[in-house]
């Protein structure tokens, strides 16, 4: 491998990036080498699952993005109640009186949307048959986790989202199926939150995938709402029943994506890697899906031979997005999380600076009006110096991901090493001494 190298004498202060040398601390032998034509190896990874439960966010959608395919989430949640009784302020003899009027679910919006909410989109609530057990011995549900659910739907509503605008949505249901439940409460035939459970298992939030428009949040105040009243002399009184998610880690996120035709279509397991020689000189990055990108520096140790005595004070990776595949509907992340990893992609940590701490990669956006520097940049030096050390085979690599990985959809795509327009950079400061 070749080393472009740029040399600087230090008998005045250098910048080398991160960090400044001075002219007192090194003596008028010693060089700071700039480096930036060490090989850089992009690819993406398909992780096996990605935790989705207890996030606190109820997500339902589905998008047809250029690069990733068809991204849909469908939400699983259920709900209960502390209180079982139709109204509390009167006696057991009063319900004999109420009269059950419909039943909805309000779904709150809690700002989060992703893709075009300017489509028109179709949401269905299924009733889950199966109980919320998780599918393996753990406590958690995962983004390819499923429950068995009627096929009929028990209300659906054709909507165009307006998660910043407004603050909820109301989706009515099947007044037979209201109808039951009011008469289980009215008849007292459920006494305990057990027997709720084993009633009304829970919910599946599904959408339409032949309208393709956005996935949207909302959060877990959301509620089950029963309507009734009472007449009164001539006069009536009207009432609600909430039933809400009282425990986050029965709701969860089954979060899927149809990449046909796509540059990664063929992602292989989670312990290998798709070189983005194979995907356009490109490197995917997604939440939700559990798509994530590698970079490894597989010549790294060969800096140890430019001097007898060396170290690397500093070095800056540069990311660039691929031109045209972002805009204002497939926004940048801000920051992109960084893992070291080993060659089977296990996480060993979080990427840290020499002080320890853990450090992302930010994004670089400012006045720049043709988007001709937008980046991520990142200061990797302490790692590459523990890299070119090494004494034995194993090597490590990074991993990126959003910060958010399991509660949201964004994505990102980077160039690699050769991309044109979104070339990835590597400058390298290197001192002899």
């Amino acid at each position: 491998m070749f080393f472009g190298v740029l040399m600087f004498s230090c008998d005045s202060d250098v910048d080398a990036g991160e960090f400044v040398v001075g002219a007192d601390y090194l003596a008028l032998k010693n060089k700071v080498i700039s480096i930036d034509t060490v090989t850089i190896n992009l690819s993406t990874i398909k992780l096996d699952s990605l935790v989705t439960s207890n996030e606190s966010r109820i997500l339902a959608g589905n998008y047809d993005d250029p690069l990733f395919g068809k991204v849909k989430a469908n939400s699983y949640f259920q709900v209960s109640t502390t209180s079982f009784n139709l109204y509390s302020e009167n006696s057991d003899t009063d319900a004999t009186g109420y009269v059950f009027d419909s039943i909805a679910v309000i779904l709150r919006y809690d700002d989060y949307y992703y893709a075009d909410t300017t489509k028109v989109q179709t949401l269905n609530i299924h009733r889950v048959t199966k109980k919320f057990k998780p599918n393996v011995n753990d406590d958690s549900f995962y983004n390819n986790s499923a429950l068995d659910y009627n096929d009929t739907s028990l209300g659906t509503i054709t909507y165009r989202p307006k998660p910043i605008g407004r603050d909820s949505i109301n989706v009515k249901l099947d007044n037979e199926f209201g109808l039951e439940l009011f008469n289980k409460f009215k008849n007292n035939e459920i006494t305990t939150s057990s027997e709720f459970t084993d009633y009304l298992k829970g919910f599946v939030l599904t959408s339409d995938s032949n309208a393709s428009g956005s996935i949207v949040g909302f959060n877990l105040s959301s509620v089950l709402r029963l309507y009734y009243s009472r007449g009164k002399g001539g006069a009536e009184d009207f009432y609600t029943k909430d039933f809400t998610v009282l425990d986050a880690t029965k709701q969860f996120n089954s979060i899927s994506s149809d990449r046909a035709g796509t540059l990664i279509n063929d992602l292989p397991l989670s312990k290998m890697s798709l070189s983005s020689s194979y995907t356009g000189n490109t490197g995917f990055i997604q939440s939700g899906t559990g798509i994530v990108c590698r970079v490894d520096f597989p010549n790294i140790r060969q800096l140890k031979f430019l001097s007898d005595k060396g170290a690397i004070v500093d070095a800056k990776l540069i990311m660039k997005p691929v031109k045209n595949s972002y805009s204002k509907l497939f926004p940048l992340p801000e920051k992109l999380s960084v893992y070291v990893v080993d060659k089977l992609n296990r996480i060993k940590t979080t990427l840290t600076n020499s002080s320890g701490e853990s450090i992302v990669a930010t994004l670089n956006n400012a006045n720049d009006e043709f988007d001709e520097n937008v980046n991520y940049q990142l200061s990797i030096g302490s790692f590459l110096q523990k890299e070119m050390l090494k004494e034995s085979d194993s090597k490590s690599g990074l991993i990126f991901t959003l910060p958010s990985l399991s509660k949201v959809v964004d994505r990102v795509a980077l160039g690699d090493q050769t991309k044109k327009e979104s070339e990835m950079k590597l400058q390298i400061y290197y001192i002899t001494y």
